[in-house]
């Protein structure tokens, strides 16, 4: 019973990412970027802790834009009208897109440039 709820799971997750890559420009274009900064992770990083935070920082970028996906398709299943608690729980969560975003680049440097 547990290796079927696991199971069930891994399928869910990997139907959530097939369809953040199908619908999801910001998504794609995120992927993207990891995946060419990922090989020059394992390249610049010096050791493995340095390794983890530059991928890390990379992987929480799609964390949080699939989390923000999420919300935004809950909010528009609710109502498509124009709301101040929609356009406050939207943006909200573009903002922490936008910070983990920021979040690159400060590791990176700070990581590469120490």
């Amino acid at each position: 019973m547990a290796i079927k709820r696991v199971w069930n799971a891994f399928l869910y997750s990997i139907s959530g990412l097939k369809d953040a890559i199908k619908t999801q420009t910001a998504f794609r274009i995120e992927l993207a970027l990891g995946l060419v900064l990922f090989p020059l992770a394992l390249i610049l990083g010096q050791n493995g802790i340095e390794r983890t935070f530059l991928i890390g920082s990379l992987m929480i970028v799609l964390i949080v834009e699939l989390i923000n996906s999420s919300i935004e398709a809950a909010i528009d299943r609710i109502s498509l009208e124009r709301h101040e608690l929609s356009r406050k729980s939207k943006d909200l969560a573009s903002a922490a897109v936008f910070l983990s975003l920021v979040n690159v680049p400060i590791v990176w440097l700070l990581i590469l440039f120490q």
